[in-house]
């Protein structure tokens, strides 16, 4: 089969995901793809960054088990046993069709299909090994007919491709978690193996939305390049993340949502329960935490990516199923705010996340702290304002802000949209803080190699995509923040960045005279909560007395008392 022409194919992708005049308008503000990347697939790029939502499935004869795709070979699962699920894998449920129903229905525009995983086998007819889903009971070309479904259904497909391969004899590491490696391998070897697979996979299922590579190990730049150019010989517009070992064309975030950044296209991938694969009684992510991640991804000048674990007998979980067509009847009402608008020009907190095209401006209240939301102004006018979720906003000038107000009756609980009208171009506003801060002055016993970036001030600046982070190795380390004056509190949260890594700490509190604690523990994770008697305090300091490993944390919130 010899490749398609460059014309013919980025008309197939267009014609596919009918994005035509959505890239269109989000490419007035053009990002930078990957360094070196052709014109052809800078285009290609804008088409991507319109589509904004796209799903991940991650699936293959582990689902028996129940365990992780990949990384539970060799730990939770016996390598033998591992390497032989393949032959009692007959998933007689599976429907591409229905697959590719679920993804249209949730709002997405393009599917990724693990074809191999690190676990090395292959869920496509391939020639290269015997390893794959033609010689299980299934025996059916499973890439073959999510393609297939993918186009009938208007959804764009790619596929994602592990660089790693823990089964190949010739790759030098294997498995638990390729922390083991050969006595005998041959890197070079199994390079032209992988390049005929990554071949396979361009010529007969293409053309491909994008390639996504993961975990190189073995592979640095050069190889990773070499893998990338080969694949785009073939299609010449094809896109790559940063996986291969290079930088690719596009960064990608993993189970957080990616900072601000609109130099550089980037992707969350995230999963919609805790595992990628599939695993029984998974704790499933809330409408709200779903649709949140998604707006914040975008609010961010980013795509989501968000991931599906198959059953192992072919079926989407239905909860799973109903929860995505939940995010697809709201963006049916609300998509003109996500697709094919960029990010800003309010950058994403806690509280609201905003997207803009043309002269409008889309202001996404995740959280209503007060009456009204307070916004740093901008030159240009707010000449008219509306409510896409329903409902009407007034918009004032006062001073360096502006107030937007919108009534209680039509605020909604998830994400209240206002549509700003402007008197000129949104995409020309500078990207900029959705807040000034509390005032708080931070400090803090150890900041990760002295960056900004990772500074005290972080983590209470009220954005959850800034984080304090220390130096790797530190066991016990504090960060405090002094309010000015003094505020009687009676509550705290605490998010901690990695859970699992504060083992002991204490929260102490202080107003001029002797520190007073407020709270203590031994473990903090990912949402902290408590509560404690009302006390009066200018300054608080999060001591951690002991962790496994440096210790971050994304934001300290202090519920002042009479406060929301």
């Amino acid at each position: 089969m010899k490749s398609i022409p460059l014309v013919r194919l980025a008309g197939v992708i267009a014609g596919v995901l009918g994005m035509s005049d959505l890239a269109g308008r989000a490419a007035e503000a053009p990002a930078k793809a990957g360094v070196g990347s052709p014109p052809e697939v800078a285009r290609h790029m804008e088409e991507w960054r319109a589509a904004k939502f796209g799903m991940f499935i991650h699936w293959g004869p582990v689902s028996i088990k129940g365990t992780e795709i990949g990384w539970s070979r060799g730990a939770q699962v016996p390598v033998e046993e591992y390497d032989a699920l393949y032959k009692k894998f007959n998933p007689t449920a599976f429907n591409a069709d229905e697959w590719m129903r679920v993804a249209k229905d949730a709002g997405m525009k393009y599917a990724v299909f693990t074809t191999k995983h690190h676990d090395g086998f292959c869920m496509w007819d391939t020639r290269q090994t015997d390893f794959n889903i033609m010689r299980s009971p299934f025996g059916r070309d499973v890439v073959k007919e999510l393609s297939v479904a993918a186009r009938k259904t208007g959804v764009a497909f790619g596929t994602y491709h592990s660089v790693t391969d823990w089964h190949h004899p010739d790759f030098p590491l294997t498995s638990p978690g390729g922390s083991v490696r050969r006595p005998v391998s041959n890197l070079d070897r199994y390079d032209q193996y992988l390049r005929a697979q990554v071949s396979e996979l361009v010529l007969n299922y293409g053309p491909l939305w994008v390639m996504w590579f993961d975990v190189p190990q073995e592979f640095d730049a050069r190889r990773g390049q070499a893998l990338i150019d080969s694949a785009r010989k073939l299609q010449p517009n094809l896109i790559v993340n940063n996986r291969s070992g290079a930088p690719g064309d596009y960064d990608t975030p993993e189970q957080e949502v990616g900072k601000y950044q609109a130099d550089r296209p980037w992707e969350t991938c995230m999963t919609i329960c805790q595992q990628w694969a599939w695993k029984p009684d998974d704790r499933m992510k809330s409408l709200e935490e779903c649709l949140h991640t998604l707006v914040r991804c975008v609010g961010g000048d980013g795509n989501l990516l968000f991931n599906v674990g198959p059953m192992p007998d072919g079926r989407i979980e239905p909860r799973q199923v109903d929860r995505l067509r939940e995010m697809g009847a709201w963006l049916a009402k609300n998509g003109e705010s996500i697709y094919g608008t960029r990010g800003g020009p309010w950058k994403p907190g806690k509280a609201i996340a905003s997207t803009r095209r043309d002269n409008v401006i889309y202001l996404h209240v995740l959280r209503w702290a007060d009456e009204t939301v307070r916004l740093p102004a901008f030159p240009q006018r707010i000449v008219g304002s509306s409510v896409l979720t329903g409902g009407s906003a007034k918009v004032s000038r006062d001073g360096d802000d502006w107030v937007v107000t919108v009534p209680i009756a039509d605020r909604k609980s998830i994400d209240t949209v206002v549509k700003l009208e402007l008197d000129g171009s949104a995409l020309a506003i500078p990207a900029m803080r959705a807040d000034r801060g509390p005032g708080v002055k931070a400090s803090a016993s150890n900041v990760y190699q002295g960056h900004d970036e990772f500074s005290a001030e972080s983590v209470f600046d009220g954005d959850r995509q800034s984080r304090w982070a220390t130096d790797s190795g530190t066991r016990k380390a504090w960060v405090a923040g002094d309010f000015g004056t003094a505020r009687t509190f009676d509550r705290v949260r605490i998010d901690e960045a990695y859970s699992g890594r504060v083992k002991k700490f204490e929260l102490r509190g202080r107003d001029g005279g002797e520190w007073k604690t407020l709270v203590s523990g031994t473990e903090l994770g990912e949402h902290f909560t408590a509560s404690f008697p009302a006390a009066k305090v200018r300054e608080v300091q999060l001591d951690i007395l002991d962790a496994t490993e440096g210790p971050s944390i994304w934001e300290i919130e202090m519920h002042e008392v009479g406060k929301p």
